[in-house]
């Protein structure tokens, strides 16, 4: 004869079941959630504290938080999905002013339906590359709404990082002689995902970049402490970077169409879509503008990390009261790197 145990739970169908409002009610079916998907997933002391929030070792340096929205579709793409690009967005932009991230929340926003095993996907997704790059998430919040109020599923991540005294990494530090640099080829990411999105196929695949940039940006402030700017170059690409910099710092830019780092499958694709690979975004890029004396160094200090190969020196910043952002073509003549009338690619990360 079998037997009931006592205060048994059915576990979570991680298979065939599917998010359901119970998920988000705060009752039991929600802990369930909790414990077997989230916390067993990003397991960490501060998360074994079971409280609304973690109580956190303070570290030396200046406090630098950023928080950002993740909303791509689709969820799942070449070279990565929603999840850890919610990890890599965030330690990215903390990382963008020197700082070095030491921890994650994360808030899901899930639609009724959503399958828990496409939700088992993301969140083991998440917790990998927070334990690659050494920034544990410790506390979170979730969500349920109603079918067809969401999008299966949106994350929120906040991110909180030191910066070391000393170091001063700031958008309105772009200067007149400073050399602009990249760290790599362009438009990845977002032709990965469009390429996706319109069911097409190239003869060289096509992968997102994403991936955590904390550990460049540390090899970078090793050799030149005194970096003046660093930016990801996501959402709008270079070309809205370098004309959000320009702003901020009251400068203008000249770029060289012929040093710009492309794919030849990435450029092929976006001439086939009709995009320009300026405007297109990247998750695993940076750029970096620094006095033109140090830029030697500091573009050999790229090219030396695994995530920098592909660094090139691409223009310089000059004086420009109009803060245009100007490009040399091939053709030898000048053009106009202006900011997006509207959105180029929607929903890219």
């Amino acid at each position: 004869m079998s037997t009931i145990r006592k205060a048994y739970v059915r576990p979570l169908d991680l298979k065939n079941g599917r998010v359901d409002m119970t998920h988000g009610s705060g009752g039991r079916a929600m802990a369930q959630l909790i414990d077997e998907l989230f916390a067993a997933s990003f397991d960490n002391e501060w998360l074994r504290q079971g409280n609304d929030g973690a109580l956190l070792p303070t570290a030396p340096g200046r406090l630098v938080m950023a928080t950002d929205a993740h909303v791509v579709s689709p969820l799942f793409f070449p070279g990565g999905d929603i999840g850890c690009l919610a990890v890599h967005g965030t330690i990215n932009d903390v990382a963008m002013l020197g700082a070095t991230p030491l921890y994650l929340a994360a808030s899901f926003i899930l639609e009724e339906g959503f399958p828990l095993a496409d939700l088992a996907r993301i969140v083991t997704s998440m917790a990998s590359a927070a334990r690659a790059a050494g920034v544990p998430v410790v506390t979170g919040d979730t969500k349920v709404v109603e079918r067809g109020h969401g999008d299966g599923v949106f994350i929120t991540t906040t991110g909180v990082g030191c910066v070391a005294d000393g170091v001063r990494v700031a958008g309105d530090r772009a200067r007149p002689g400073d050399a602009i640099l990249v760290s790599g080829t362009l438009g990845d990411h977002g032709v990965a995902i469009m390429s996706l999105r319109e069911n097409l196929g190239f003869a060289t695949a096509i992968e997102s970049d994403t991936a955590a940039l904390h550990g460049l940006v540390a090899a970078l402030l090793a050799v030149e402490p005194d970096l003046h700017v660093l930016r990801d170059p996501t959402r709008g690409g270079l070309a809205t970077t370098l004309n959000e910099i320009a702003r901020q710092s009251s400068v203008g830019m000249l770029l060289e169409e012929a040093r710009l780092p492309l794919r030849e499958a990435v450029s092929a694709a976006c001439e086939l879509l009709g995009l320009d690979p300026l405007y297109v975004a990247n998750e695993g890029k940076l750029v970096c503008i620094c006095a033109a004396a140090s830029a030697d160094a500091v573009l050999a200090a790229m090219r030396a990390h695994p995530l920098g190969r592909d660094a090139a020196r691409i223009g310089t910043v000059i004086e420009d009261a109009q803060h245009f952002v100007q490009m040399e073509t091939a053709f030898g003549g000048r053009r106009i790197v202006d900011w997006l009338n509207g959105e180029q690619l929607p929903r890219i990360c």
